[in-house]
Parts: structure tokens; sequence; C-alpha cells
């Protein structure tokens, strides 16, 4: 069993409203890769940032929408690790409103029974019209990747296409997902950073907006962060490892 440091246990079981923000690291231990990880196989030559742009998908519309469908083959073949699995236990506590707010654009919190508050940059699992904007159903993943596929046309419009409903490189977070964000870090008792480097904003201020409100923060990351320094309580830990220990804890 992960020793939990004693701070954090006290601060965990008198919370009764927990603020979640978690990145990258979250969903490595699933093996998701993030955007800017090098790629395998068919896209081992490309630069994944010359995909995940506006202007990459206007320009080949069939080759970004082959390597987008490729990253959600990717995430449909994981699973939620303990670290979703944890969170998802620790919000139906009775008594707790546990909120999460995720840079990741997975679903394996939703996998995990967990509900999402926020997915500040978007989600794979979720579809839009590049023209009208309007929701559309998620396109059949075809057992054999090409590198090249036709996006699907929009039953609403007639006129375009669709695309994944996230936050390209370049393009502005969604209003509503922001707003969730920093109402769920400026109304907690206790908010954890868990597996976020604190570099990419406008989610690394979100920890310093809870502190500005008298919010205590524990950072839950087994590499030193941007954010490490300013943090209340840090515990070197991996998600898959600190949290399920961490719920555990709750009970003893």
């Amino acid at each position: 069993m992960t020793d939990v440091p004693a701070a954090i246990v006290h601060l965990a079981r008198s919370a009764r409203r927990v603020t979640v923000l978690t990145g990258a690291g979250m969903s490595a231990e699933s093996g998701v890769p993030t955007f800017r990880d090098p790629d395998v196989g068919l896209w081992s030559q490309y630069d994944p940032m010359q995909f995940a742009t506006p202007q990459g998908w206007e320009s080949d519309k069939p080759m970004v929408n082959a390597w987008f469908l490729s990253r959600v083959a990717i995430v449909q073949g994981t699973e939620p690790n303990p670290g979703h699995l944890a969170l998802a236990q620790w919000g139906r506590r009775p008594g707790v409103d546990l909120r999460i707010v995720t840079q990741n654009v997975d679903d394996l919190h939703e996998r995990a029974g967990a509900q999402v508050a926020a997915h500040l940059h978007g989600s794979l699992f979720a579809f839009r019209c590049d023209r009208c904007h309007r929701d559309g159903p998620i396109p059949p993943v075809p057992a054999q990747l090409a590198q090249r596929l036709a996006p699907t046309a929009c039953e609403r419009c007639g006129r375009g296409h669709l695309r994944p409903d996230i936050v390209m490189f370049g393009e502005v977070l969604p209003s509503a997902a922001v707003q969730a964000a920093f109402e769920a870090c400026s109304e907690a008792d206790l908010v954890l950073v868990v597996g976020t480097s604190g570099i990419v904003y406008p989610a690394a201020q979100l920890p310093y907006l809870a502190q500005a409100n008298g919010i205590p923060v524990v950072e839950i990351d087994p590499n030193r962060t941007a954010f490490s320094a300013a943090a209340d309580h840090v515990w070197r830990s991996t998600a898959a490892l600190g949290l399920p220990a961490l719920v555990s804890a709750l009970d003893g």
C-alpha cells in the first residue's frame, strides 16, 4: 500500500467539494499518447503538430481525418487505470461533490464511471460540423486504418464535414468549459492537480485561482512541474498508484 502523506489525507477527509484537475499524466498510465508524442506506423514520418491545426484540417481533410480516427482507435484500445476508477469511487461517496476538470480529450474518466465538469480541450468522442458547428455522430473507425479517409459529410447543413470537437492548436477554448472550470476551482474545499505540467494556459492558472480564494491545492505527480513550488502540498506519486491509496485512506 502506498503511504499517503497525513496532511493530504486530512484535507481529503474534511473536503466536501473536491475539484480534480487532470492532464496528460493521468491518461499516460493507460497508454494514451499526447498529440505532441512522436507517432508510429503510418504516421511516423509526419509531425503531429501539422495535423491538429485548423490549417492542417482545411488543407487536407482526408489525411487529417484519418489521423484523428487513428487517435480514436488508440483510445478505444485502452482502459481506465486505477486512478480513473478511484476518482469515480470518490465521487460516489455520500456527501461529496467531486468535479473533474480535464485537459485530456479521451473518455477514460467517463468510462471509469465519473462525470466530467469540463473538457477544457474538447473530446475526441464528440464530433461537430466544420461549417455550421452543430453536433454530429461519431464516424465509425474502420478495422484497417488508411492514411487517407474522407470525412463524413454534415447531414444538417450539407456544406461541411464532421471533425472531432477538440481544441486544435491555435483555436480558442470553449467558453462554457472554461466557465465551468473556473467555478469548480473557486467553489471547492480542496483542489488536486494530477498529471499536468502546469505550462498550458488557461488551465495552468486554475490552481492559482483556487489559492487566491483560500482553497488548499495538492499536486500529485511523479515529476516536478511548473506548479510544484506554489502547491500547498506535493506528493510524488503517479495517478494510478496515488489516487487509489488516497481514496482508500479516506476510510482509515
